[in-house]
């Protein structure tokens, strides 16, 4: 065993495991083959959900609703999550699963495609959690930064892609690639965009944590194509 799979390991055992209700659903959902954020990461959320204390909580891929489940277990008093999801059979699931949790009058699921119902929503969120398809990420952005109030956090699941990002993209396999390229993109232009401070995280499969000190002066899109064309994106 690797050094950084023991330390994985290790950092896993100081997590709560999951109990009742919640520890259900996800053994149901691994059942399923549908994954759900892992220990550490579900660890990350409770704790910043803690310090920051959101009123709106808005989540980019429900799944079966595990995560969302997750953070309205540390979500303070009056504070609301909207979740959306496309998936027909993993909507059905979700709403089961908040019904069975009894938080279907704190939770809303929007069921569509994100980059429409996106454009749908109002300002502002002060917390937004993403963990759809990874190669979407990017074509959500300009949304989800407008959706964000200023001093709000988003965080970004699964943005190491197991270590594959470390690679050159011809060192990759071509089925990968693309995603490959725009998650490179999109965690250049979090790192790099005036209006945001982020950090990345090995926590998981990689996560990032933004937070708005500012209004953004530019669309996602926008700036990294900018910065390609001028030939400061590193893909």
């Amino acid at each position: 065993m690797t050094d950084g799979k023991r330390l994985s390991v290790y950092l896993n055992s100081l997590e709560q495991e999951e109990a009742g209700l919640l520890s259900e659903i996800g053994e149901e959902a691994a059942a399923s083959f549908v994954p759900v954020i892992r220990r550490e990461t579900g660890g990350l959320l409770r704790t910043l959900l803690a310090l920051k204390r959101p009123e709106r909580i808005l989540e980019v891929g429900t799944a079966t609703g595990y995560s969302a489940l997750l953070m309205g277990s540390a979500m303070p008093d009056g504070c609301t999550i909207t979740t959306i999801e496309k998936d027909g059979k993993r909507v059905r699931t979700a709403k089961e699963n908040f019904l069975r949790a009894g938080m279907e009058g704190r939770i809303t699921l929007l069921e569509g495609d994100a980059a429409e119902l996106l454009r749908s929503l109002e300002p502002s969120f002060d917390f937004i959690f993403m963990d759809a398809a990874k190669g979407q990420y990017l074509h959500f952005l300009p949304q989800v930064l407008r959706l964000l109030c200023v001093g709000g956090v988003l965080v970004s699941d699964n943005v190491l892609q197991g270590g594959d990002i470390l690679e050159s993209r011809f060192a990759v396999a071509r089925r990968n690639r693309t995603i490959h390229g725009r998650m490179r993109r999109y965690l250049h232009i979090l790192t790099h965009m005036e209006g945001l401070r982020t950090s990345v995280l090995p926590v998981g499969d990689g996560v990032t944590v933004s937070v708005k000190t500012g209004e953004t002066k530019e669309t996602g899109l926008q700036a990294v194509e900018r910065e390609a064309g001028e030939g400061r994106c590193i893909l």
